[in-house]
């Protein structure tokens, strides 16, 4: 016999509250089905996360408690079973457990078709897309309940996600009895972040000899995406089991009593995925449930035989699959021949609807109309991006009669230095790539063609696409070089200043041109206004434009 627990790795949707509680509710009749005697869910499993300035609404908050109430009673015919669930409660809710006027992210054990404890998060993230105590008030007390029966009867101490990033919310439940700690959690998605939170649970259990679970979300809302990938440690702070990522799933854990060594922890360890598959995964999660929760009936995306239009529509035929993914050429008249031909090309490979709309005519009747405006000056970027504007016109044309939502391919190398035209290659309603620097979009694109995580075929991108010098194909013979450093140089300038915020000097210094360095931080901050009117698209970095990154537009410091 051992103590059987779950985590329901589920994917909730924000403001779904009866959605997110007959999913609950699902999960639980499984779970005592199967023996299971801890259910536990993740942080702010009945409102999904994260709900924003919905957490302002009393009416909000006070429904998220009324869900709760009603799922504990339904939970009542199953005996022996404990359940944890994440919602907002206080302000102006009914709850008596806490004072009216003061909200906060709380969770609630359910056992008996009652609320048997109620905990309130101690720490408040407030750096990166966190901004929770806009929302929150910390918690003040610890929170330990039982789970289990006779031997196999366990002393648990409840944790919510930034808690088990500080000593003291973990040391205070070892103190109040706890023998596990139980951290539910809703930790939004990174490059490499799976590894630092087991290693910032492992200084946890180091530091209070308990054995952990950490039970997290799965799902893409809006520009962030959460990957699962659930796990547990023993008390020597071994990973003893692990969810798999970015779906969901099931995830068990059984602890048994040892005289030796007091509770041992056992259950499957799924293997960590490499940084590009992860990431691949995470796009392709954030274009799925971006486009699915918000009603979309498929996507539509501009076509142009470049590198970056061809990544998106990769990743979109992965999430969406080709029958509800729409490409669209449009070629000008700087437009190469090997460009619709590449492009022709790949939309064949991934069988998606393929149209050609040449803006020639629109590009003449637009510098006809403009001339008498224009006279006595020479063609220059107006022209340039007059083109991308009547693309841009098209895309959401086609999006109005047809329902679909325009996906662009702008990169993070572009919407940090402008090389982008607003109205343009900007207007559509989800950018996909826009956190990824150019070169990782190079290698994300060799990495697909060389793997198949959703079965739809290697070698989706034409080589030549991924070869070719880039070019915005706007003017004869143009190649993105011509305008900006080369990107090896440009990302990571990017990198350092933007995400790391090293500063002019020490860029200099790390052997940087001083000319590379002063144009590209010149055009990060000139540029910030065209961002301000960006689609949000996924964020994979630790720091993004989007949340991460608020800059003044009007602005004068230059370091």
């Amino acid at each position: 016999m051992s103590l059987r627990i779950r985590t329901a790795q589920l994917n909730f949707v924000v403001g779904d509250l009866s959605g997110n509680a007959a999913k609950i509710l699902d999960a639980a009749r499984i779970a005592h089905a199967d023996g299971i005697d801890l259910l536990l869910t993740p942080e702010l499993s009945i409102c999904g996360y994260a709900a924003e300035d919905l957490f302002l609404r009393p009416g909000f908050v006070a429904a998220c408690v009324d869900a709760v109430e009603r799922l504990a009673v339904q939970l009542a015919e199953f005996d022996g079973l404990t359940v944890v669930v994440g919602h907002p409660v206080g302000g102006d809710d009914r709850s008596r457990s806490v004072t009216r006027s003061r909200r906060f992210n709380a969770a609630s054990v359910l056992r008996g078709g009652q609320i048997a404890h109620r905990y309130a998060k101690r720490e408040l993230p407030n750096y990166q897309v966190f901004d929770e105590r806009r929302y929150f008030v910390g918690g003040d007390a610890p929170c330990v309940f039982e789970a289990g029966t006779g031997e196999h009867r366990m002393r648990v101490g409840l944790l919510i996600c930034e808690d088990a990033w500080h000593d003291y919310p973990a040391n205070e439940s070892l103190a109040a009895g706890a023998e596990l700690l139980a951290v539910i959690n809703a930790s939004p998605f990174h490059v490499g972040k799976g590894g630092e939170r087991e290693a910032a649970m492992r200084e946890r259990v180091k530091a209070t000899g308990l054995p952990l679970v950490y039970a997290h979300l799965v799902g893409g809302q809006d520009e962030v995406v959460f990957e699962g990938r659930s796990f547990a440690l023993d008390a020597q702070g071994a990973t003893v089991a692990r969810a798999v990522g970015f779906r969901e799933c099931d995830f068990d854990v059984a602890l048994s009593r040892s005289a030796a060594n007091g509770w041992v922890v056992r259950g499957v360890v799924e293997p960590q995925a490499d940084a590009d598959a992860d990431l691949w995964d995470a796009l392709v999660l954030g274009v799925r449930d971006y486009v699915g929760k918000n009603g979309f009936p498929g996507v539509l995306i501009g076509l142009s035989g470049g590198i970056d239009s061809a990544l998106v529509l990769a990743i979109a035929v992965d999430a969406l699959g080709a029958e509800r993914v729409r490409a669209v050429m449009m070629p000008s008249p700087y437009t190469a021949d090997i460009s619709w031909i590449d492009a022709r090309d790949m939309a064949s490979r991934l069988r998606v609807r393929y149209d050609e709309i040449s803006i020639l005519p629109e590009f003449e009747a637009f510098k006809q109309s403009l001339m008498p405006l224009f006279e006595g000056r020479g063609e220059d970027a107006t022209e340039e991006n007059l083109q991308a504007r009547i693309r841009g016109t098209m895309l959401m044309a086609l999006s109005n009669k047809f329902g679909s939502i325009v996906l662009t391919t702008g990169n993070k190398s572009e919407m940090a230095t402008g090389y982008c035209t607003l109205y343009g290659d900007m207007a559509g309603g989800f950018a996909v790539i826009k956190d990824l620097v150019k070169t990782t979009v190079f290698r994300l694109a060799r990495w697909r063609n060389a793997h198949d995580p959703y079965g739809r075929g290697r070698n989706p991108i034409p080589e030549r696409i991924i070869v070719r010098p880039p070019s915005a194909e706007l003017r004869p013979d143009q190649k993105d070089q011509d305008s900006l450093p080369p990107y090896e140089v440009l990302d990571a300038i990017l990198e350092r200043y933007m995400e790391q915020d090293q500063g002019i000097d020490a860029l200099v210094a790390q052997g940087f041109a001083p000319a590379d360095v002063e144009k590209v931080t010149r055009l990060i901050k000139i540029n910030e206004y065209k961002r301000r009117q960006a689609p949000v698209g996924i964020r994979v970095t630790h720091r993004s434009f989007g949340k991460d990154w608020r800059y003044p537009i009007t602005n004068r410091f230059r370091a």
